[in-house]
């Protein structure tokens, strides 16, 4: 099914561009980084988000196949659109050395298996906790925020070898998150000019 553009979107994009040269960065990379900065109004997020066009292929084909959508909070979810996605927070729990996010991403691990897509906006511990699982996942994108242990999480991430979109900063949150993966499923199979703003 066709995406349309709304006028203020493709402006958004075109003002966007007019201010930053995103022309360099292959097909999904760029997709994805003018997304985030898009839903971020934050033109540093060419420069801290670190991703990989080898690894978004074959995560841009699973996507579009059909692959689950795991994400750490409700915020993702509501920002994810023309996808369902599984959240299990409301039915997590947290115990000693589990917080509930953590505990969310074991049950939507046990639900999914692997090759799921993993968006991961808000929770740091939520991001850990995936790379201590064998998820063999398609994608994750480990965008969460905050002063306490998230860019340590990403840093992880990226040690870790899993195919990934993340960022080197203290910076992220549900919104970009959601941006990201957005971006891939807005991204068609086959590019035609009219569906990219």
């Amino acid at each position: 099914m066709s995406r349309v553009v709304h006028p203020i979107e493709q402006e958004s994009f075109r003002r966007l561009r007019a201010r930053l040269d995103t022309s360099y960065f292959p097909p999904l990379s760029r997709a994805v980084v003018e997304r985030v900065i898009h839903s971020a109004a934050d033109l540093e997020y060419a420069a801290d988000l670190v991703l990989d066009e080898a690894d978004l292929r074959p995560a841009h084909a699973a996507l579009h196949a059909g692959a689950p959508v795991v994400v750490d909070v409700e915020m993702v979810a509501a920002g994810i659109t023309r996808r369902d996605t599984v959240c299990h927070l409301k039915d997590a729990k947290s115990g000693p050395g589990l917080t509930r996010s953590a505990h969310a991403v074991r049950l939507a691990y046990e639900e999914v298996g692997p090759g799921a897509l993993w968006v991961i906006g808000c929770a740091p511990t939520a991001l850990e906790e995936l790379l201590t699982l064998d998820a063999d996942p398609a994608l994750v994108i480990g965008l969460p925020v905050g002063f306490v242990g998230a860019a340590e999480s990403k840093a992880a991430l990226r040690a870790s070898g899993l195919p990934a979109v993340s960022n080197v900063s203290e910076k992220g949150g549900s919104a970009v998150a959601a941006a990201a993966l957005n971006a891939l499923l807005y991204h068609p199979i086959s590019p035609s000019p009219e569906e990219t703003p």
